[in-house]
């Protein structure tokens, strides 16, 4: 089992960066597939990003690709979510979540655990 926490979160002008934090708990982190999604008030959870194993191979939603960077080290026990050129419409709780069962998914159900969000908020 892991615990997940995020940090990293707050308020940015549009145009701004921001990087999230994932810190995971326990020795078999390295395992898992990492994922960040992100909710939007009224609005369904959305995949953003997702990294294997070792870190070399990396997936993106089509509205974050280009200005959004995955990584993780496994070291640390960490993924991070470099977040540039922020748009208003990224305003939402993002979510650190970690698969061990399902590879590249960018669906919520194939992810075992899940962090307790943090508030990324990108005003105009």
């Amino acid at each position: 089992q892991v615990q997940l926490v995020e940090s990293g979160g707050g308020l940015v002008q549009a145009g701004g960066s921001l990087r999230l934090s994932c810190a995971a708990s326990g020795r078999t982190f390295s395992r898992y597939f990492m994922g960040w999604f992100r909710q939007a008030p009224g609005k369904e959870r959305e995949f953003v990003a997702g990294v294997n194993w070792s870190g070399d191979r990396t997936y993106y939603s089509d509205s974050v690709k280009g200005r959004f960077t995955i990584s993780r080290d496994n070291a640390k026990n960490t993924v991070y979510l470099q977040m540039n050129s922020l748009k208003p419409e990224d305003t939402a709780v993002y979510y650190c979540a970690a698969s061990d069962r399902i590879y590249g998914s960018s669906r919520s159900p194939d992810y075992d655990y899940w962090g307790q969000g943090t508030q990324v908020t990108v005003s105009s």
